[in-house]
């Protein structure tokens, strides 16, 4: 696994105190029953912030009020006699140090094919208006380069709520040694929306864990249909249109727009957030993040660092230290709602990279996928938090999820699932991977699976905890699921009561004889409901 750590040149990621940011107003946690409620938080305009009024993104009206932008740029994009013309990407333009003359220089790249913009070394260019959508710097509609130097853009503390960078279909934009920073959306409309809510389109584990607390039989909540589906239904006559590519919530530093595609290369996307998906970055075209971190964002539906429903690749980079209050601390592929429609999840790549230390108040501390595709390679996942199930990873619907060469390790939840989570349709294939030391308040320290299938090979499940007073199943909680064991060590878990290594209710788990299930305390798999092949004690 690489250890790559970008090279934080902002200085904000590293300068963030280990107290976490706490964004939202969360009651009504009694005991371990992981049910939470948000009070809804507005984020207020700040006073005195500088109106759209004057910001005129007219090429005729601001390239004539700099001189080295017209004519001369103009002729020499032309080439010489008998050459064929060059496009504005093979030229490299310098923007000064001032907000005003990079707006000028993107709407002149926008109108002349693209261009390479070369921005001012250890510079702050600092944006105090937007357009009436909510972009800070016009939107990105031809290929343009970014090329910065240890170089910022930021929203000012001071102006009214809008994202940083925008890129509209047929738009590439390229960004590198850039910092993304401060970028905030308005609120989002949505009214009622929870995280116990959407879970429970997936999953009655929130309802199984209070009957269990409440001495209550809790394994046939489990084995019937989610109760979340039958309120869905019940919304679909009355349920709110999705606006296009997340509407003016999403993308709180970033927006990529279908059709569009962005890639960001040694840049740091830091202290943004989102009034609904994407703290940092909401992609619904292609993007592509290299040599990059996303840290310190926030988003108040899905997606705290990173969401997705386009195509997403995050190769050696890291992903840490950001919040969700419903699914997708880190990254979210995908969204599900009550009373809005689904955004279905994409397609995710992760490989050479580590999402650490991220939170939601829902599922899926570190990463969630909603029907969508995902592969983690060569990566890590660790330290992440969930309230109400999947501490690191969490896939649900008819979601297919690919872990190779993985580490999952030291999460933790209020509920199900402290490492891995699958719910309703999800599929997951495990190969040459750890999921250790992670922990749950009540079922699967390890593995939660509910209504899904999952292949485990070459593997270990190991030192995993289900801690609560009612904590079952440290190593793998399965119900009405079928999970395959090959080569996989399921050792050394621990729960509160029997088994500590794979609890079995009415769903499949084949073990192969070169897999092996011991050491797991108060015992192996006795207690299980249903028998599970090739284990003992």
């Amino acid at each position: 696994m690489s250890n790559y750590l970008a090279k934080n040149n902002a200085a904000e990621s590293g300068a963030t105190s280990k107290r976490r940011r706490k964004l939202w107003l969360v009651s009504g946690v009694a005991g371990l029953t992981g049910v939470v409620s948000i009070a809804a938080v507005g984020v207020a305009a700040a006073a005195g912030a500088v109106g759209t009024e004057g910001l005129r993104w007219s090429t005729a009206q601001q390239v004539s009020k700099d001189g080295d932008l017209g004519a001369a740029e103009r002729e020499g994009h032309k080439g010489k006699k008998g050459e064929p013309e060059r496009r504005g990407e093979e030229r490299g333009k310098e923007v000064p140090c001032d907000s005003d003359k990079l707006i000028q220089a993107i709407v002149y790249a926008n109108e002349n094919h693209g261009g390479v913009l070369e921005l001012a070394r250890d510079c702050t260019y600092t944006l105090t208006r937007s357009d009436e959508h909510g972009n800070g710097l016009p939107v990105i509609t031809e290929n343009v380069v970014l090329k910065g130097h240890d170089t910022k853009i930021v929203r000012d503390a001071g102006a009214r709520h809008f994202r940083i960078l925008t890129v509209g279909r047929g738009g590439h934009l390229t960004a590198k040694g850039l910092t993304i920073k401060n970028g905030q959306t308005v609120r989002s409309l949505l009214r009622g929306e929870t995280a116990e809510g959407a879970w429970s389109r997936f999953s009655n584990s929130v309802e199984a864990t209070k009957a269990a607390e409440a001495s209550q039989a809790y394994l046939p909540l489990l084995q019937a249909k989610p109760k979340g589906e039958a309120l869905k239904a019940a919304q679909a006559k009355t349920e709110a249109t999705t606006l296009v590519d997340g509407g003016p919530h999403a993308g709180g530093g970033v927006l990529v727009h279908s059709g569009g595609t962005a890639t960001f290369e040694e840049s740091h996307i830091v202290g943004n957030q989102a009034g609904g998906l994407g703290g940092g970055l909401a992609n619904f075209g292609r993007t592509s993040l290299h040599h990059t971190t996303v840290a310190d964002n926030t988003a108040f539906f899905y997606g705290g660092g990173i969401f997705n429903a386009g195509v997403l690749e995050v190769r050696e980079s890291r992903v840490s230290n950001n919040e969700a209050a419903i699914g997708g601390g880190g990254v979210a592929n995908g969204a599900a709602f009550i009373f809005g429609r689904d955004i279905d999840g994409g397609t995710v790549t992760i490989e050479r990279a580590e999402v650490t230390d991220n939170e939601a108040l829902g599922f899926g501390g570190g990463l969630l996928d909603i029907e969508g595709t995902s592969a983690v390679r060569h990566s890590k996942i660790a330290n992440n938090t969930a309230l109400l199930a999947g501490g690191g990873v969490a896939a649900a619907g008819d979601s297919n999820f690919e872990l190779s060469h993985v580490e999952i390790a030291g999460n933790s939840t209020v509920g199900v699932g402290g490492g891995l989570t699958l719910a309703l349709g999800a599929i997951a294939n495990v190969e040459e991977s750890k999921i250790v030391t992670n922990k749950a308040g009540f079922f699967g320290g390890g593995v939660f699976t509910v209504l899904s299938e999952a292949t485990f090979r070459k593997s270990e499940i190991s030192a995993n905890r289900a801690v609560g007073p009612l904590g079952v199943g440290g190593g793998v909680f399965n119900v009405l699921a079928e999970i395959d064991l090959d080569k996989t060590r399921v050792a050394h878990n621990f729960a509160t009561l029997r088994p500590g290594g794979v609890f079995n209710f009415l769903g499949e788990v084949n073990v192969d004889d070169k897999s092996a299930i011991t050491a797991n305390k108060p015992t192996n798999c006795e207690g299980s409901l249903t028998p599970v092949p090739r284990c003992f004690g």
